[in-house]
């Protein structure tokens, strides 16, 4: 994370996806490895007791540890050298029959479930923040805009209501990605275990609590297309409530305002909505670096660069998944709706469809009541 991390993303999602955090994950691999070969009689259960004892993130010192990672290309193998080295007569046991990417890959996977259930909670309080705000205003009277322009009337409760459902939606699909365990070897068929491989794989996903793969998927990459999917539709509910508001927050409109608006250096005047522009700012850092996650092409048994770029993307694009849905939650509680200003906005060209069918607002506005109470039963539904 850059210097301006604190700006973007909350503390708890910065110290999920920290260098920390990556390397608690490895050893929590490692430590799931020794476990799910003892059970299964690949290694002595002794050497399995001794080695997890070793796996302890104070043990180990970081910062030379990343430095030590420069020399092979990755941070798993200073690691297991290191805990070798703590292990004394286990250290033969330590990291058998696995590979580098094995431990980094399952560390994603742990990673990427801790700041899933973080992103998730932002999401949730954004959620009921724009239900609220579906709720007040299911039938405040606004125009509707298509190609910037004013259109037919709709109501702010409506439009909130696609907010909510985006949002909802995209919790969901968040929650839903199965996080799969990493475990295959030097070439991905765990020739040191012979034929207990694939029982060791059953037994490792089972300790870390991951899902179990068919086979390892060391370049098969499609779980790293998954996790970047579901946050690419995180960012997007998020950057679309972001950029409606913006524009509904402009001078000349002034249809809406953020109950805590940013102030500007040199213009005290100024009320900007500064967690609709976080949310955008955030949505697009994401979609920059899910693109990394979803390119997928990976040579032969091992990816030679690709891999290696997709752990900053990934971390970066998780935080920014939460920094989005934080600054839409800030956004989006306490907001300012403006039913007059609304109201006074529209042109006379704007009831021209209503007036020629002749209804009335109340009838007219239905549907679009309807549909902020259909999305308010969606939210409920799925809390």
């Amino acid at each position: 994370m850059t210097t301006f991390a604190p700006i973007f993303v909350p503390a708890a999602l910065r110290e999920a996806v920290a260098d920390a955090s990556w390397f608690a994950a490895m050893l929590d691999a490692e430590r799931a490895l020794a476990r799910a070969e003892a059970s299964v009689g690949a290694i002595p259960p002794d050497a399995a007791a001794a080695i997890e004892e070793c796996c302890e993130p104070g043990r180990f010192d970081l910062a030379a540890l990343c430095a030590e990672g420069r020399a092979v290309g990755n941070p798993a193998e200073p690691l297991v050298r290191a805990l070798r080295e703590h292990a004394g007569d286990a250290a033969p046991y330590v990291h058998f029959g696995a590979t580098s990417q094995d431990v980094v890959d399952t560390a994603a996977m742990i990673v990427t479930r801790r700041a899933i259930a973080l992103v998730a909670d932002e999401l949730a309080g954004a959620a009921a923040a724009a239900a609220e705000l579906v709720a007040g205003h299911r039938s405040t009277p606004m125009a509707a805009r298509t190609l910037l322009q004013q259109a037919v009337p709709t109501t702010f409760g409506a439009k909130a209501g696609g907010w909510l459902v985006g949002l909802v939606d995209a919790r969901a699909t968040l929650l839903g990605v199965a996080l799969h365990a990493q475990l295959g070897g030097a070439a991905g068929t765990l020739a040191p275990l012979g034929d207990r491989g694939v029982e060791v794989l059953g037994a490792f996903a089972r300790e870390l609590g991951l899902a179990e793969p068919p086979v390892p998927w060391h370049t098969r990459r499609t779980q790293l297309a998954a996790i970047g999917s579901a946050l690419q539709q995180v960012a997007s509910a998020c950057g679309k409530i972001g950029l409606d508001v913006v524009l509904l927050s402009q001078t000349e409109v002034g249809e809406v305002a953020e109950a805590s608006g940013g102030g500007s250096s040199t213009m005290p005047h100024k009320r900007n909505p500064v967690g609709a522009v976080l949310a955008r700012a955030c949505a697009r850092l994401v979609h920059a670096n899910v693109a990394v996650l979803s390119e997928g092409e990976h040579e032969h048994e091992r990816a030679a660069g690709a891999w290696q770029a997709e752990w900053t993307a990934l971390s970066e694009a998780l935080a920014h998944a939460g920094g989005a849905a934080a600054a839409a939650r800030r956004s989006l509680t306490g907001l300012e709706v403006h039913g007059d200003r609304m109201r006074a906005n529209m042109t006379a060209d704007v009831y021209s469809e209503r007036d020629r069918i002749g209804l009335q607002d109340v009838e007219y506005l239905g549907s679009a009541v309807a549909f902020a109470d259909r999305a308010l039963a969606h939210w409920r539904g799925a809390s």
